[in-house]
C-alpha cells in the first residue's frame, strides 16, 4: 500500500478524528456529579474569586489551546494553489463561519 492510500484509511478509521477527550475526574454516580456540577461547582468559583491564580488549580485552563482560522493557508496549502477551507479540516482546521468539523 502506497503512503497516500494508507494515509486516507488513517484519517478514515473509526472513530473520526485524531484525539479524544475523557474525564479527569470520576463522574459515574450523582454524587460525582454534584460534586462536578451544580452544587459543588461553586466552591471552586469562590476559590477563584478569592485568588484568580487558583485558575490553573481548579480547572484545565493552563491545559488548553485554541487555533482560530479561517482555513485559506492553513499548514501551508496556500503555496499549491489552497485546497479550500473545508479540505483543510483533516488537519484541524474549522471554518471562520464556526460550522465544526471532525475532531482533530
Amino acid at each position: 500500500m502506497n503512503l497516500n492510500d494508507e494515509a486516507l484509511r488513517y484519517h478514515s478509521s473509526a472513530p473520526p478524528g485524531k484525539l479524544e477527550i475523557t474525564p479527569t475526574k470520576p463522574c459515574l454516580t450523582q454524587h460525582d456529579l454534584a460534586l462536578a456540577y451544580t452544587p459543588g461547582v461553586a466552591e471552586p468559583c469562590r476559590a477563584i474569586q478569592r485568588n484568580p491564580e487558583d485558575v490553573f488549580r481548579y480547572t484545565g485552563r493552563g491545559n488548553l489551546v485554541a487555533v482560530v482560522t479561517n482555513g485559506t493557508a492553513c499548514r501551508g496549502y496556500q503555496r499549491h494553489g489552497g485546497v479550500g477551507a473545508w479540505s483543510n479540516w483533516p488537519i484541524g482546521c474549522q471554518a471562520r463561519d464556526g460550522r465544526k468539523g471532525p475532531a482533530l
